[in-house]
């Protein structure tokens, strides 16, 4: 798995918004602080643009991906926001340019599209973290912040964690691949549907049903996508839904109800995903899982 250039100072960063709409005030902050990182924001020309609830039509959306995936002063390609879109875009991208001069692609929730698809067909790690819209508006650099910018500039070297929930102690060095659950369940069978044998999962949702997420893990169960991994991290499960018969349980209980059987590390309650301490993540990059009953570490290899 390729791994790019990681940022210095005085480099252009691309942001686009390639799912839901926004506007110029909600990533004010955002811009405010990459420019005091010493990066230069460059917006996409439809960034802005607005139709329904998309950013812009699709052909707008994915004309502006596809000029900072061709550009090669971009040196990374920040989405945002997520919401819903990025897979009605992603087969008109040509990744061409971008498999050639390999750049980092930032995001989460909806971006797990890009991830995956990119993981599958282009073997160039990308980070999973907070965006733009993400940010403190009042510019102060909260943990997810922080991480990112370290990622971004090539100091994050990994997590030593005491909160998390260990289901299963070992250890797995092997690739993280993952994301959004809900979204990488719809890439199911699709060019875009992820390779998870011999790596170490990571998945995370918000606002979904308990039945649905039994659901989606029973569908990576039947399709071989558990069998086989090193490790499962699980982020964020939050905002959870119930019916007025309960299903029984909550997320984590479901999820591990389906890797129990197997002997691989799991461990829930990572701080990544729609939760306010979303950590950055390298995705595509052989990584070190060390977790025992009271902890977890994590390194990037």
């Amino acid at each position: 798995m390729k791994k790019p250039p990681y940022l210095q100072e005085g480099d252009k960063v691309g942001l686009v918004s390639p799912a839901r709409k926004i506007t110029s005030i909600e990533i004010k902050s955002a811009i405010k602080m990459f420019q005091r990182w010493g990066l230069e924001p460059v917006f996409g020309r439809h960034i802005f643009s607005s139709y329904h609830q998309f950013a812009g039509s699709d052909m707008e959306r994915a004309l502006d991906f596809q000029e900072f995936l061709d550009n090669p002063n971009i040196k990374a390609i920040i989405s945002t926001r997520g919401g819903y879109g990025s897979v009605r875009i992603i087969d008109e991208l040509d990744f061409t340019s971008f498999i050639r001069q390999p750049k980092w692609l930032v995001g989460f929730s909806d971006f797990t599209v890009f991830h995956s698809h990119i993981h599958t067909n282009c073997q160039i790690s990308t980070i999973h973290a907070a965006m733009p819209i993400n940010f403190p508006t009042d510019q102060s650099e909260n943990e997810s912040v922080v991480s990112l910018k370290s990622a971004l500039f090539g100091e994050l070297k990994g997590y030593v964690n005491q909160h998390c929930k260990i289901f299963r102690s070992g250890q797995a060095v092997a690739p993280i691949v993952g994301g959004n659950l809900s979204i990488l369940y719809s890439l199911t069978g699709t060019k875009s549907d992820i390779n998870t044998n011999y790596k170490i999962l990571f998945l995370e949702d918000v606002d979904e049903y308990l039945y649905h997420i039994d659901r989606m893990m029973w569908n990576f169960k039947r399709t071989g996508k558990l069998a086989r991994l090193k490790g499962l991290i699980v982020g964020g499960m939050n905002k959870m839904h119930d019916n007025t018969v309960p299903f029984g349980g909550t997320a984590e209980d479901i999820i591990w109800d389906a890797v129990k059987d197997y002997s691989y590390p799991v461990v829930m309650n990572f701080p990544a995903g729609h939760i306010d301490s979303n950590n950055a993540l390298f995705l595509g990059r052989t990584s070190d899982l060390r977790v025992d009953k009271n902890s977890l570490e994590l390194s990037f290899l």
